[in-house]
């Protein structure tokens, strides 16, 4: 039975905790999935490579509208594709050779694993490995419906739709927000694109304001369908399929399709690792339970040397809060007198569809319903195209919503649509972690005029905080 000092399950943030400190030690690295996990292989990189070429691919319909004459003339999507993975493919073989081949103190199991206690587990083929600490990094897998169809050709997941033969001539996707990312990259490569949701309101976990926005801009761009659920999928013998979707009234609704993205979200993989044989306490959406320091509990309480990371053990499922979450883990491996907690401030995130999104902190909705009693909330929405720069876009879509507590300038929450809201939310991130008021914020910096960045400024000189007599100008 091979004994190592640390165990990780999982190859994605997982991988970053091999640091210098475990020279000379022994290390077991557990995945029987792709190597580098799902950020690297399926998910915010490779999908990213794919959305900026459709924003190229996108721009004659923007040129026209400022008086430039643009033609696409081909998307070459097999070209693409190859570009994409012939990186991506060659990144991860690259680093599976390197802890397989290259480093005599790691064991790479390229196979499955279950806890049969909570510091021992056994593989796939059999082999029983104990470690003195172990790291659950598991990841997380796609959702797919209970419906019949599920097992066609033409039925994908984020997983698998990257890597698909050809340009589709026809897709449907769902309403969330792998499937708005996935609507856009395949409406700008010219795909027609229908988006189906069961209900009337998109992004569900968004500020229903930006939400109700960007469904109108979605609908501008490609086919929105709401109140339809999936029914199931059908193959037509010709190489497409129908999908079947039932209205509020019962009746069916068929939408004819060459592919298919079943995107429902995503389930940690804490199902397949036998956390009962370990012990180990779950939440209710089946991720492990943790304390601040990222130990996973048993009975309530933390087990010594167990720590988990990623979407095993938070609701995130974002690839920068498990590298945080990553390097606490490590402090916490290597320095046990001296534990190091996690911090979820102003966890930002951001959807890549066409427009963009951004968020951080509460919607208005949630900051008036868990205010204290007598507390003044206040929001604002600032339009792109009141600032010099959205001038020059003409720009009618773009807005940044901030919502606020009045008397003390706190910022609760911040929500951007349209162009680079990415990149445009960092700021007021920064602002919600250091706890600096929105006056402050405001007043304080300079912003660069005529900058897109006016519009953040703007909104915020727009809030109506209480300002103190002696705050910047």
């Amino acid at each position: 039975m091979p004994h190592y000092d640390l165990a990780i399950i999982g190859s994605g943030s997982g991988n970053s905790l091999i640091t210098p400190f475990w020279d000379g030690r022994k290390v077991a690295l557990v995945d029987g999935g792709v190597f580098g996990g799902t950020c690297l292989n399926v998910g915010c990189i490779p999908t990213k490579m794919f959305v900026y070429p459709s924003s190229l691919a996108a721009a004659p319909r923007e040129a026209g509208r400022l008086g430039v004459d643009l033609a696409l003339d081909k998307v070459h999507w097999n070209g693409i594709r190859d570009r994409i993975f012939g990186r991506i493919d060659a990144i991860s073989e690259s680093g599976r050779r390197y802890r397989a081949e290259e480093l005599d103190h790691v064991d790479l199991y390229q196979e499955h694993a279950r806890f049969t206690g909570p510091r021992t587990l056994r593989t796939a083929s059999g082999v029983d490995i104990t470690a003195d600490q172990v790291v659950v990094a598991a990841g997380s897998r796609p959702v797919l419906p209970d419906v019949p169809g599920m097992g066609l050709p033409q039925v994908h997941t984020s997983d698998t739709v990257m890597r698909i033969d050809g340009l589709p001539s026809r897709v449907v996707v769902g309403g969330g927000y792998i499937a708005a990312e996935f609507a856009a990259v395949f409406a700008g490569f010219g795909s027609r694109v229908t988006q189906v949701n069961r209900t009337d309101r998109l992004l569900r976990g968004h500020d229903a304001e930006i939400a109700g926005r960007f469904a109108a801009a979605a609908a501008a761009r490609w086919t929105l369908r709401t109140g339809l659920a999936l029914h199931s999928v059908e193959d037509n013998a010709d190489g497409s399929v129908d999908a079947v979707f039932t209205d509020d009234g019962g009746g069916k609704v068929r939408v004819p399709a060459d592919v298919v993205l079943v995107a429902t979200g995503r389930r940690p993989n804490t199902d397949r690792l036998g956390a009962d044989a370990a012990g180990f306490d779950l939440d209710g959406d089946g991720t492990l339970a943790a304390d601040g320091y990222l130990r996973v509990l048993s009975g309530g309480k933390p087990l010594d040397g167990v720590f988990a990371l990623g979407d095993a053990v938070n609701r995130y499922q974002l690839k920068h809060v498990a590298n945080r979450e990553a390097r606490v883990v490590a402090h916490n491996l290597e320095h046990p007198g001296r534990l190091r907690s996690i911090d979820y401030t102003a966890v930002p995130s951001a959807v890549f569809s066409s427009p963009q999104i951004a968020s951080v902190g509460l919607t208005e909705d949630q900051a008036r319903s868990t205010a204290a009693p007598g507390t003044d909330i206040i929001s604002v929405v600032q339009e792109y195209g009141t600032t010099a720069y959205g001038w020059a876009m003409e720009d009618d879509e773009g807005v940044v919503k901030l919502v606020a507590e009045r008397s003390t300038g706190r910022l609760l929450g911040a929500h951007i649509l349209g162009h680079e809201a990415s990149n445009l939310i960092q700021p007021l991130v920064q602002a919600m972690y250091l706890e600096t008021p929105v006056h402050q914020l405001a007043r304080g910096p300079y912003w660069i005029h005529p900058a897109l960045m006016e519009v953040v400024e703007n909104a915020l000189l727009a809030l109506d905080v209480d300002v103190p007599e002696d705050a910047p100008l």
